[in-house]
């Protein structure tokens, strides 16, 4: 064999060693592609319907027994800053939601988790720096407007006083807003 066609073979079994495909799992198909995605949006869909859309930048709701009695929190609490927000159990078993900060001004407020226009949406509010996000509309409340304005979709007002180094709360003003919930 001449030295032409032994390079030529040799050159050969190497290109047809690097052209041939290799051997693979199983190859997705479009069809799988498109049934993993439903898959997915039928998950995302379900998770929305059960949460009512509730966008969650809460890091926890505590729940308070309640049944009319009086809540009673340390100040030193809301010293960040942060929104609180809770969960009560009113005397007829209803859930009402509230959230507690302090504003900008230094002041403790309270409010609660709904307010007179968005409250059928159930989605209260989100906190973003110093105000209040809706989460229905999007509207913004600033803190130092939260106890100050009511009405419309400002965040519905929580009376609360603090005594001492205490906010109290009482389960009567609670109670009455079981009907945003």
């Amino acid at each position: 064999m001449s030295k032409h066609k032994k390079s030529h073979n040799r050159s050969h079994q190497r290109r047809e060693q690097f052209t041939q495909a290799a051997p693979r799992g199983r190859a997705v198909s479009p069809t799988m592609v498109m049934l993993a995605l439903s898959a997915l949006f039928g998950v995302v869909l379900v998770y929305v319907i059960v949460t009512g859309g509730r966008v969650s930048s809460q890091v926890a709701i505590t729940e308070i027994a309640g049944a009319g009695s009086d809540v009673t929190l340390p100040v030193s609490t809301f010293a960040d800053g942060a929104a609180r927000f809770y969960r009560y159990t009113t005397t007829a078993g209803r859930e009402a939601r509230f959230f507690v900060m302090k504003s900008s001004d230094g002041v403790v407020r309270a409010a609660f988790d709904a307010c007179d226009t968005c409250y059928r949406e159930r989605k209260g509010y989100r906190q973003q720096g110093d105000v209040m996000v809706c989460n229905s509309c999007r509207r913004t409340f600033r803190s130092v407007d939260i106890n100050v304005l009511q009405g419309g979709c400002n965040p519905g007002p929580l009376e609360r006083t603090v005594v001492g180094d205490q906010l109290v709360l009482t389960g009567a003003s609670i109670e009455l807003g079981a009907m945003y919930f």
